[in-house]
């Protein structure tokens, strides 16, 4: 298992810079499981005053790779299979962050499935997701 600072630096190492311009950070790693946080920045904001659908599933989905990394405990070449995302209400403008937890609920030789939810400060849950990855 990865510490979340070799988690960190394995991820900027590996991560398209499209997804490190969200400006997530690790801020823990268990056995199967990492939280990372994401700041609410302007450019995520969509006209509706809300953070943008686009980027929490882009979040998720990294949080899961970072879940993945952190278990295999190094990069190895894997794809996403399927993102189900649930949004359960709005992030408003004016949020600091939001909280990604994502946990691997099974991984096998070929496929790992996982779960992730994105909470605001208040701890309350904005959006769930479900994946299958596949490992290559």
């Amino acid at each position: 298992m990865m510490d979340p600072e070799i988690l960190q630096t394995t991820f900027d190492a590996v991560a398209a810079d499209y997804v490190k311009r969200l400006n997530l950070r690790v801020t823990a790693v268990r056995p199967g499981e990492v939280d990372i946080s994401m700041p609410v920045a302007p450019e995520l904001v969509h006209g509706g005053g809300v953070l943008c659908r686009q980027a929490i599933m882009a979040a998720a989905d990294t949080a899961m790779l970072l879940a993945m990394l952190a278990d295999l405990g190094e990069f190895r070449p894997m794809t996403t299979v399927q993102l189900q995302t649930s949004f359960l209400r709005p992030v408003p403008r004016g949020t600091a962050e939001v909280a990604i937890n994502a946990k691997i609920l099974r991984r096998g030789k070929s496929l790992a499935f996982g779960e992730i939810s994105v909470s605001t400060p208040d701890g309350k849950l904005a959006a769930h997701a479900t994946t299958t990855y596949a490992l290559l």
